[in-house]
């Protein structure tokens, strides 16, 4: 059977469905999921810290101004039945105190495992291959929720000589993987909840309204409501009660197209600049130049000649402001040469017109050829002349 030529008729309907679906598709790649925009309130981690010693180091532990170290050494001996002499614990120079820190993700029960973080609070030069004897953690609560111990892995390592050092990355730091075993647990009672909190990353009143009617509109019932910018509320359904965990796994894979807020962040001490993708500019003629100005100080010695008149027969003099030096044969004046120089760049007006894409901001920008750092000078310029649609925040 021949085929038959697509119609006019067809080849329009084939090419709008197209489009359609290219939006769709598009529309789809911008939304983003609950679970990326918000977190269950009252899921949370929470910091341990407990306080030990790592032994076994070769020779570059705590040294003898570390006092604390070397008497938590003498107590933990004394408590394992061994009776020291504190000035002989002194001289050992394999042991290092260290701050113990973890946290303890929700849910978690007893006999799982975290990893932990050991960081020297003494004078030690390096952790490596040190082992850390049994440290309880503790909560804010003074209670203990989990105890570490074994080898320290850093990742790095410090060697020295009379006269050089080499030292990489960060050998007081070190961690142990796995290392602290839960026992006991957070209490919790989250299945048989009756009501669930989600809190947004960042507080917004669009994005919070778009989550609650995205929740609504899933569960066919009005059991959302937004308390503030931050803040959505949700009553779990008598279908799912007793089963929250299935309510909240099905949210969290809701998609919500997010409100992107126009700001343009600054962090001055690394010359950092971001735009973001709702940032406008009026039209605005704009002239940016350097001003430097170079300091140069020499100085210098004016010697005097062999039998130059002077103060003869006597020891050498210092003036007061210790520039002129009196001597037999005459007078050593220091002398200072200072350059100055000022440069200042010329550059003509150029027109930035309106933006209305961050595309063209980034155009507009670009054109004017400066350097991260000249665009944080210009941004709070614009800002001060009401032609930047954003907000400026400088870190």
């Amino acid at each position: 059977m021949r085929n038959r030529p697509l119609s006019g008729g067809n080849i329009i309907a084939k090419t709008v469905l197209a489009l359609l679906i290219v939006f769709m598709l598009s529309d789809y790649a911008r939304a983003a999921r609950i679970k990326e925009l918000t977190e269950v309130k009252g899921v949370r981690e929470n910091q341990l810290i407990g306080y030990g010693l790592v032994v076994g180091l070769s020779g570059t532990g705590d040294g003898k101004d570390a006092q604390f170290t070397f008497q938590s050494l003498t107590s933990l001996l004394e408590r394992m039945g061994v009776t020291v002499d504190p000035e002989n614990v002194e001289k050992i120079e394999n042991v290092a105190a260290v701050m113990v820190t973890a946290e303890l993700p929700p849910f978690l029960k007893v006999g799982s495992r975290i990893d932990v973080t050991v960081s020297s609070v003494g004078d030690a030069e390096s952790l490596t291959g040190g082992t850390l004897l049994v440290t309880p953690l503790k909560g804010a609560d003074g209670k203990v929720y989990a105890v570490a111990q074994g080898p320290v892995s850093t990742g790095g390592f410090s060697v020295s000589g009379q006269a050089a050092k080499v030292t990489k990355n960060f050998p007081t730091v070190g961690r142990i993987v796995g290392g602290a075993i839960i026992e006991n647990e957070i209490p919790s009672d989250f299945t048989n909840k009756g009501g669930l909190s989600f809190s947004l990353a960042n507080p917004d009143f669009t994005n919070a309204s778009r989550i609650v009617k995205t929740i609504n509109a899933f569960l066919r019932a009005p059991a959302a409501k937004a308390l503030d910018a931050g803040t959505v509320e949700v009553e779990v359904p008598t279908a799912y009660s007793g089963n929250t965990v299935e309510l909240v796994a099905m949210i969290e894979q809701l998609d919500v197209e997010p409100d992107k807020s126009s700001k343009v962040v600054i962090n001055e001490r690394t010359g950092t600049v971001v735009i973001g993708e709702n940032v406008r500019i009026s039209t605005v003629a704009i002239a940016h130049g350097n001003l430097s100005i170079e300091i140069k100080e020499n100085q210098d010695v004016s010697q005097p000649l062999p039998f130059a008149p002077g103060n003869r027969g006597g020891e050498p003099t210092m003036s007061e402001d210790g520039r002129t030096i009196t001597a037999p044969g005459g007078n050593t004046v220091v002398t200072s040469d200072t350059n100055l120089s000022i440069e200042e760049e010329k550059h003509k007006l150029f027109l930035v017109k309106k933006s209305v894409t961050i595309a063209d901001v980034v155009r507009g920008l670009n054109a004017l050829g400066v350097t991260p750092r000249d665009l944080m000078t210009i941004f709070q310029a614009l800002r001060a002349a009401g032609a930047l649609e954003a907000d400026l925040e400088v870190m």
